[in-house]
């Protein structure tokens, strides 16, 4: 990145990682971004220990949900997992948002807030559920990371400054190459296999747009209100399903943990802890946690669930992140004038 910001540009948000942060003040609440001329926006951002702690707790809890997902959907419906994911975060975000202050003038923007939660919440977390029944949690992390690639592509769509050079545009077709040699050398194989691929690349694409709203809407508002509804909004709209699908016992204990660390941990300690690390260490480098977290998914799927990737995974998995780093590297996309 060309300088430390205190706002995540659309470009660096990642999937199960791909919450978007938005620009605010941050005089009394750390989840607060500073306004564009305060010099705490302009300043150097360094890591101290509790930052360091931070990104390693984040990159391992980012990188968990693909095998916690894995684990639970060999007894809970996709929509039922979705929806308790979501529906756990939301207890637990929506009482702190208030406490702060954040949830005032929200329902003025209610129709980006919908829209954010559909295409960020309601169709990732639904279509990685289903198509984690067909291909392995390890693959499903190497095809998330493209998210990056795909914010790149769409903001042109949305008046966002994202120049295409020729270093963009490399990065672009190395992580490409790197879909390619997944879907065609790696270990998926059938027809469910591809349907599991395109579960993934609709999941890919909702990540995608959802922090374009945020970036061309929503800008200006305390992250954690915004995060907050629109979690609370996806488990609404995920509710008549859940029940259309519901368990006729009781799941595992195993399943029942999974699923409260997918609420809980997964995403809503994970918020509050990337709030924190873009405040305190800047969003150049919380940005880094794209990198990270499908790292640790491959290991833990690789490692505990015995999945394969084969060559043609491992060629993909460094494709894709070296892809990623070679497209998003750049400075702050900014909306462009109408």
């Amino acid at each position: 990145m060309a300088r430390p910001s205190a706002t995540l540009s659309a470009r660096q948000v990642s999937a199960d990682n791909s919450a978007p942060y938005l620009k605010a003040s941050t005089r009394n609440d750390p989840c607060k971004k500073p306004p564009a001329d305060s010099p705490r926006q302009l300043r150097t951002h360094r890591m101290n220990t509790r930052s360091w702690l931070a990104f390693a707790a984040l990159g391992l809890i980012w990188g968990l949900p693909y095998f916690l997902i894995k684990v639970v959907v060999q007894e809970v419906a996709p929509f039922v997992l979705a929806w308790a994911r979501l529906t756990i975060a939301a207890l637990i975000l929506l009482p702190i948002a208030w406490r702060r202050g954040a949830l005032r003038g929200l329902m003025a923007h209610s129709g980006a807030l919908l829209a954010f939660a559909v295409l960020e919440f309601v169709i990732p977390f639904s279509a990685i559920s289903f198509g984690e029944r067909w291909i392995s949690s390890s693959t499903t992390a190497i095809l998330i990371a493209t998210v990056p690639i795909a914010v790149v592509l769409l903001s042109r769509f949305f008046a966002l400054h994202e120049p295409l050079g020729v270093r963009r545009l490399m990065g672009l077709l190395i992580g490409f190459a790197g879909v390619i040699a997944l879907v065609g050398f790696g270990p998926i194989t059938g027809l469910r296999g591809w349907a599991g691929v395109g579960c993934m690349l609709l999941a890919t694409l909702g990540y995608a747009l959802g922090p374009l709203i945020i970036q061309r809407y929503l800008q200006g508002m305390r992250p954690i209100g915004p995060m907050a509804v629109s979690i609370a909004m996806a488990a609404l709209l995920l509710l008549p399903a859940a029940l259309a699908t519901w368990p006729a016992a009781l799941p595992s204990p195993a399943v029942c943990w999974s699923l409260l660390a997918l609420g809980a941990v997964c995403t809503a300690l994970a918020m509050l802890l990337m709030f924190y690390l873009i405040n305190a260490a800047g969003a150049a480098r919380a940005s880094l946690i794209t990198y990270v977290n499908p790292a640790v998914a491959a290991l833990l799927g690789v490692g505990i669930l015995h999945e394969r990737l084969g060559l043609g995974g491992l060629m993909a998995f460094v494709l894709i992140l070296l892809g990623t780093w070679q497209a998003t590297r750049g400075g702050v996309s900014k909306v462009r004038n109408a």
